[in-house]
């Protein structure tokens, strides 16, 4: 198999639920983990007579994302019913949108592995209701069915086939999610299902201009999944394709134990589900006023705030981008780097804020699997630390073994550095007295260095700090260190 001979072509269809405290259709609660049918009203059980009125804050949060993507708003939009039988669907359709979406065509760019930005269209955005779910484990042979996810609003996001490999799927698909977050529309849990996506994957020779047929890989809930889901449904399809095989339009499950996909049923067209307008649901008409009303209300969105820390911090490209990857990331930088010192920050102190919030900050909270709003230590406390870093009380090594005793005892720098006598020599006469007994301990090693070998220097840098504890200030013991070592002998 060559894969240099093909071009994969990827769309996604991303479902956000959106964060609404009750169901598009109906008063039911969309709280997650209530027990089975807890949360299903006769609305939601499809019982002969309801009838369903839309929940207002729903199509608030479409617009919101279709201005958050460059999309035009449809001024009339049209809730149609889309047919088909599955036990969890106990209407018999499923309400959604189809010819007239209440968003479309928009985009979002997201950064590629070599630095070159892409742009993916967006076809259209539209708003519908969830199914329930079926459910299997610890049943036997039977099947259980909870509803309690019937009618929870969702927006279905579907891009244009303009992706080109699973690396630039999953970089678009994070920049949804982190998008979706931003605008706090969605919670954004994978594994709660509140973001899921489908994957059209095909391929077709480099080159032809075409599009192969495509295998749907459906309700994939994690990054990595969908990853790797793509990369074996191309290897899948190249394989079927070079022994002489036809690709099968169709829909496909990943099954993560195995690390593969397997086929689910043949994909259906549009025309299989019946689509017509739903009789109980007027059409939706939003007017130019209600639109300026939530552009107002958005919030600085995800790239506008990197280009903002990197006209205003001086932070590069790559750091803006890793600390706006999420709202409260931002924030808490925002808030240590500003903490730091009184006036506004500079780009000095918003580096090192930088630095320690995507390096030790990052590191313990993903070692303890937790999210930045639960970090042990706060940002303002983080930003007391690094103050005795720019004041030269403690040198960053110093730092970092205060930041652990901060992470597990709860204590401010401050007390720590008291306690533990860990201020930093400043004091000139008090390094060179170190310098010089160490020099005059290493008399071969001083001969070699003086010889030429430069590397010694580390050497004598090592031996100083261990004499002082670690507490030599690292530029002081340098600037001292060469010039005793550079000295003719007496």
């Amino acid at each position: 198999m060559s894969t240099n001979d093909w071009e994969t072509v990827i769309g996604l269809e991303i479902h956000a639920q959106l964060a609404t405290r009750s169901k598009i259709f109906s008063g039911s609660a969309t709280a997650y983990g209530a027990s089975p049918n807890a949360q299903a009203n006769l609305v939601d059980l499809g019982y002969p007579g309801v009838l369903p009125v839309l929940n207002a804050e729903v199509v608030r949060m479409a617009v919101m994302f279709g201005l958050a993507v460059g999309a035009s708003i449809a001024p009339r939009s049209v809730f149609a019913r889309k047919n088909y039988f599955y036990p969890d669907l106990p209407k018999g359709y499923q309400i959604s949108q189809f010819e007239l979406p209440i968003v479309s065509q928009g985009s979002l760019d997201i950064v590629l592995d070599d630095g070159e930005r892409k742009r993916i269209g967006i076809t259209r955005a539209h708003l519908e209701e969830d199914a329930g779910k079926s459910m299997h484990e610890g049943l036997g042979k039977f099947t259980g069915i909870d509803l309690n996810r019937a009618g929870t609003p969702l927006v279905e996001i579907v891009s244009e086939p303009d992706m080109r490999s699973a690396k630039e799927a999953v970089a678009y698909l994070k920049k949804v999610h982190t998008l979706v977050r931003y605008l706090e529309i969605c919670d954004g849990n994978m594994q709660e299902g509140s973001f899921r996506c489908d994957a059209n994957v095909s391929v077709r020779k480099r080159g032809a201009s075409e599009f192969g047929t495509r295998a749907e890989i459906k309700n994939i809930n994690s990054f990595r999944y969908v990853e790797k889901a793509i990369n074996y449904e191309v290897a899948r399809q190249i394989d079927l394709l070079e022994s002489g095989g036809k690709v099968v339009q169709e829909t496909r499950l990943y099954d993560p134990d195995e690390g593969e996909t397997r086929s689910m049923r043949s994909k259906e067209e549009a025309n299989d589900y019946r689509y017509f307008p739903d009789p109980d649901l007027l059409p939706l008409e939003i007017d130019q006023a209600y639109i300026d009303q939530v552009r107002a209300s958005l919030p600085e969105l995800p790239d506008q705030k990197a280009a903002r820390f990197s006209s205003s911090y001086g932070l590069s490209d790559y750091d803006a981008g890793v600390l706006t990857a999420g709202r409260d990331l931002a924030d808490y930088f925002e808030a240590t780097a500003a903490a730091i010192a009184s006036s506004p920050p500079s780009a000095e102190h918003a580096k090192l804020a930088a630095n320690w919030v995507s390096g030790a900050l990052a590191a313990a909270l993903n070692a303890n699997n937790l999210e930045i709003t639960a970090s042990r230590i706060s940002a303002p406390s983080l930003a007391a630390l690094l103050r005795r870093i720019a004041d030269n009380t403690i040198s960053g090594k110093i730092a970092k073994d205060v930041f652990e005793e901060m992470w597990t005892s709860g204590r401010e720098a401050d007390a720590i550095i008291e306690s533990k006598g860990l201020r930093q020599i400043t004091d000139t006469g008090a390094i060179e007295r170190a310098i010089d007994e160490v020099i005059a301990k290493s008399p071969a090693q001083l001969a070699d260095y003086r010889a030429g070998k430069d590397k010694l220097f580390g050497y004598f840098v090592g031996q100083v700090m261990k004499a002082t504890g670690g507490k030599a200030n690292p530029a002081q013991l340098n600037e001292l260190l060469k010039a005793k070592l550079i000295a003719s002998p007496d």
